[in-house]
């Protein structure tokens, strides 16, 4: 469960960061992900992993959900969901989920619609890429080590990003 909730914080850490200024809509985001694996072991999908959030028990999942939300993600639908707004959008800076993260990333080579980078947080590091289908949608492919357990450990995974519309609703932008 360690690893699975760690996996599904290392997702928020760094399926949001890939958005560019001018490629993408601002307004509500859903990411999903597949094909997750840790030392070469594959991980439960997503809709296991949020059915596993959904069954905690209330005080558990309202901290989980309480740390997100500061982060600016609200699980819902089929993955997290991540407000961008129209300033966001605008500046050529990526914007990480949280400033206090630690997080650090560099594109490391910009191909029209594809996009390599490296990033650093304190519990992980590694490379991706992120190709831009639409201004309403963007995939990824991240591979790195992280150490969730106090031991490091090899993890990759596949995000999918998708444009829900302008209005965030509840879920507040990211800081």
């Amino acid at each position: 469960m360690n690893i699975r909730m760690s996996m599904l914080a290392l997702l928020v850490g760094l399926s949001s960061p890939l958005v560019q200024a001018q490629m993408l809509q601002p307004g509500l985001w859903e990411l999903t992900t597949s094909n997750m694996q840790v030392d070469g072991n594959a991980l439960p999908d997503m809709d296991f992993m949020l059915g596993q959030l959904k069954n905690l028990p209330p005080e558990q999942r309202a901290m989980m959900e309480g740390v997100l939300a500061k982060q600016g993600v609200t699980v819902a639908g089929k993955g997290v969901r991540s407000c961008l707004t129209p300033e966001q959008v605008k500046t050529d800076n990526i914007p990480l989920q949280d400033p206090q993260s630690g997080c650090t990333q560099r594109i490391t080579e910009r191909n029209g619609n594809v996009w390599k980078f490296e990033f650093s947080c304190p519990k992980a590091q590694g490379t991706g890429q992120a190709q831009f289908v639409s201004d309403r949608e963007f995939l990824t492919k991240v591979h790195g080590t992280f150490n969730a357990t106090g031991a490091k450990q090899q993890g990759s995974m596949d995000t999918r990003a998708v444009w829900l519309g302008a209005d965030c609703g509840t879920v507040k932008p990211r800081s």
